[in-house]
C-alpha cells in the first residue's frame, strides 16, 4: 500500500501531564502516523505511557530516549526497549561505533535503532563553544555526516538530521537508510524567532526524501489541532 501523507508524520507528546498526551493520542489518531514519547514523559510514567498510546492508537511509537552511556549499559537498556514492543528508538551518534553495533544488537531486530546526528538547536558557535575541530564549526553538515556513516557501519536503521542533510545521506548510505527529520515547520507557521536553529517544510524535507518527519508545535498550538494536521498532510501529499 503506498504511503500516505499522515504516515510522514511523527507527533511529539511533548507534555508534562499523561491526562494531556492521551487526549492529543486520541485527537489525532488516524491523522499521525507515529507518536514520539520524549524523556519527560517516559521519566514520568514510565513503560505504562508506550501500552497508552498502543491501546488508544493505530499509530507506532517512537521512543526518543537518545540513549548515550558506555557500551554495555545502553545494551542493557536496548534489551529493556526492545521488549516494550515500540517502533523506533533514538541512540546519540556522539559516543562509539561499539556502543552503536551494542544498541543495534540488543534491539534483536524488533525495534529499529535510530542515530542521532547533531541536535537541531544546535548551530556554528555551539560546536565551537563545545572546541570542535573547525572544519566543523564552519560546516556543521560535515559532522552530521561522519555521525552518520558511524551509524550505517554499525547497521543502524537510519538516522536522526534535519532535513538540509537528507540528500547527502541519502545519496552516500542508500535509500532505505532512514532518515527522520525533526524542525520540521509547515510554510504556516513559520516563526521569526524560533529555537530550532535548523528548521525545513514538509514540501522541501520530502522532496530531498525524508522518511517521517516530527512536527509537533505547529499542530499541538494550534487551535483546532486535528484541522492543523490535515493541513500538514495536504502540504505533505502536494510534494509527493
Amino acid at each position: 500500500m503506498p504511503k500516505q501523507g499522515k504516515d510522514y508524520i511523527v507527533f511529539p507528546l511533548d507534555f508534562a501531564s499523561v491526562k494531556d498526551a492521551r487526549e492529543y493520542v486520541k485527537l489525532l489518531d488516524g491523522k499521525v502516523g507515529t507518536f514520539k514519547i520524549g524523556l519527560e514523559l517516559f521519566i514520568d510514567q514510565g513503560p505504562s505511557v508506550v501500552e497508552m498510546v498502543k491501546n488508544l492508537s493505530r499509530a507506532k511509537v517512537f521512543l526518543d530516549l537518545k540513549l548515550h552511556d558506555i557500551s554495555t549499559t545502553v545494551q542493557r537498556a536496548m534489551e529493556r526497549v526492545a521488549n516494550l514492543g515500540v517502533d523506533f528508538v533514538t541512540v546519540h551518534c556522539s559516543s562509539s561505533i561499539a556502543m552503536l553495533e551494542k544498541a543495534v544488537k540488543a534491539g534483536q531486530g524488533k525495534t529499529q535503532i535510530l542515530g542521532v546526528t547533531l541536535l537541531t538547536d544546535n548551530d556554528a558557535d555551539t560546536l565551537k563553544s563545545a572546541g570542535f575541530k573547525d572544519k566543523f564549526v564552519k560546516d556543521p553538515h560535515l559532522l552530521v555526516m561522519e555521525r552518520a556513516k558511524m551509524a550505517f557501519e554499525s547497521g543502524c536503521s537510519g538516522v536522526v538530521c534535519s532535513g538540509k542533510e537528507v540528500a547527502k545521506i541519502k545519496k552516500e548510505f542508500g535509500k532505505s537508510f532512514f532518515a527522520v527529520t525533526p524542525g520540521i515547520r509547515p510554510e504556516w507557521s513559520i516563526l521569526e524567532n524560533d529555537d530550532q536553529k535548523r528548521i525545513t517544510t514538509p514540501g522541501q524535507a520530502i522532496t530531498l526524501g525524508s522518511d517521517l518527519l516530527v512536527i509537533g508545535r505547529p499542530i499541538r498550538d494550534a487551535a483546532d489541532p486535528s484541522e492543523a494536521a490535515q493541513k500538514v498532510i495536504k502540504e505533505i501529499e502536494a510534494s509527493l
